[in-house]
């Protein structure tokens, strides 16, 4: 008999695959790295189409990080402190961002398999139109989540905050937020086949009577709309 499917399906995790021996580099632009520790300057790194596989971003504190269309393949940024990190139209694999805050995250129209954020404090993170499989967002603190247009594929967020989820237009399968503390959704109808807890879904009821076209109001309206005979 074959066996039942579990829903929501869990992200498929795996460690990034690292040499147990790094050498020394620096980030450039278009630079092709592998099996590095590499250190990154105080100031801004423009490190647009690098290639980077199995290597460690050692802990920094940076103005900007430019990786615009670079691709990330087995790679771990421990305690990343930066203002802003460009990612855009980037391809990220088996990624793992552990600790530190990151003032913006631009990861829009990427792809992202085998992510982790893990402890991280981003206060603007912007996946528009990118595509995540398999990510795990854990012990997060995220200011606004920009989603718009995502498409998102086997995604669990647990003991995670989220003020407010731009959710517009999304994609979704296998999206498990029930670890999620979210104060807003932007459109709760795009949370179709997502799962929710029954505390989220209790906390969001008015957003989901009002996209159902309730009219939602105070009971004690009641005495004041109802006519006298």
């Amino acid at each position: 008999m074959a066996r039942s499917r579990i829903s929501p399906a869990p992200p498929r995790i795996a460690e990034p695959d690292l040499p147990e021996e790094l050498t020394p580099a620096a980030l450039g632009r278009s630079a092709d790295i592998l099996g590095a520790r590499i250190t990154l300057g105080a100031g801004g790194t423009d490190a647009a189409h690098a290639r980077v596989s199995e290597s460690v971003i050692a802990p920094a504190s940076v103005e900007t990080l430019d990786l615009t269309g670079a691709v990330l393949s087995d790679v771990v940024a421990d305690g990343l402190s930066a203002a802003e990190v460009i990612a855009r139209e980037g391809t990220w694999r088996s990624v793992v961002v552990r600790g530190g805050r990151i003032g913006t995250l631009d990861l829009s129209r990427s792809r992202c398999d085998g992510l982790v954020l893990d402890g991280v404090r981003i206060d603007y993170l912007t996946v528009a139109g990118a595509t995540l499989g398999d990510v795990e967002i854990e012990g997060c603190r995220i200011g606004t989540l920009d989603a718009p247009g995502a498409q998102i594929q086997c995604m669990r967020v647990t003991g995670s905050t989220v003020d407010e989820c731009d959710t517009r237009e999304w994609t979704i399968s296998d999206l498990d937020l029930r670890g999620a503390d979210v104060l807003a959704f932007t459109d709760v109808r795009a949370l179709r086949g997502a799962t929710l807890s029954e505390d989220q879904v209790t906390t969001h009821a008015s957003a989901f009577a009002v996209a159902l076209g309730i009219d939602v109001r105070a009971a004690d309206d009641l005495s004041r709309t109802t006519p006298r005979l």
